[in-house]
């Protein structure tokens, strides 16, 4: 009886361990997400304020380059989302203002010299 009853004691299985306390995954989490704050989304935000700044600033005869690489010049502003780009005399084509990627302020220091 005895070694029966040790024989079921021996086969009885060890109590599963207990799982770490949910702030001890928290504090990690919260870590990660303030790194990825400061190193991406933060300055990608501001760099985007500042491109529709100076899209918001943009007035006829700048020189911008569009994301596909276009240079240009501005030929005229007009209603809404598009302006007209002058690319070679006689040539204008029209671009959302979304599509501009910056101003080239190498061209334009070289042409007011």
């Amino acid at each position: 009886m005895i070694s029966t009853a040790l024989l079921f004691l021996a086969q009885t299985t060890p109590p599963a361990p207990q799982p770490p306390p949910t702030s001890s995954m928290l504090i990690p989490m919260i870590a990660i997400f303030v790194i990825m704050y400061f190193l991406i989304i933060r300055p990608q935000s501001k760099k985007q304020k500042a491109l529709a700044a100076l899209i918001s600033d943009l007035k006829t005869g700048d020189h911008v380059v569009t994301t596909g690489g276009i240079h240009g010049v501005v030929a005229n502003i007009k209603e809404g989302p598009v302006l007209s780009l002058r690319i070679a005399d006689n040539v204008k084509i029209d671009v959302d203002k979304s599509a501009i990627a910056g101003v080239d302020r190498g061209s334009e220091a070289a042409v007011s010299k």
